[in-house]
């Protein structure tokens, strides 16, 4: 289940870090906090219009481990929120999650897709 307040942070404009493990070490990429959409079951829906080393990675290593935040949104401590996320990831090329993706964003090439094993406030 996606906490409330991550739900907020995900319609605040805000940047979200994806990492990945790869064979030379710790890979960071980038995207918008509006750009994550929630599947029927739960999971993260993210475009992805390149990333193609995130996806090489997630090939061999699928654990992920993400950050978001927003300045916008009331946190723990007043003004700004952010989220510890670690999941398990893959990309989709086809299917209805990336129908979904594609029918909003029509650059997108794939769509990375995390099931979420935790996501924690940290501030």
């Amino acid at each position: 289940m996606i906490p409330e307040k991550m739900q907020e942070l995900m319609k605040s404009d805000g940047v979200v870090s994806i990492a990945t493990l790869g064979e030379d070490g710790m890979h960071m990429v980038n995207t918008w906090n509006s750009y994550l959409k929630v599947s029927e079951d739960g999971r993260l829906l993210i475009p992805a219009g390149y990333m193609h080393k995130t996806e090489a990675n997630i090939a061999k290593h699928p654990d992920v481990v993400l950050t978001m935040a927003s300045s916008k949104v009331r946190g723990l401590h007043g003004a700004g929120a952010g989220f510890l996320i670690k999941g398990t990831a893959r990309f989709i090329s086809e299917g209805p999650d990336f129908d979904f993706m594609k029918e909003k964003y029509d650059w997108v090439r794939a769509t990375l897709a995390i099931t979420i094993q935790s996501a924690t406030q940290t501030w």
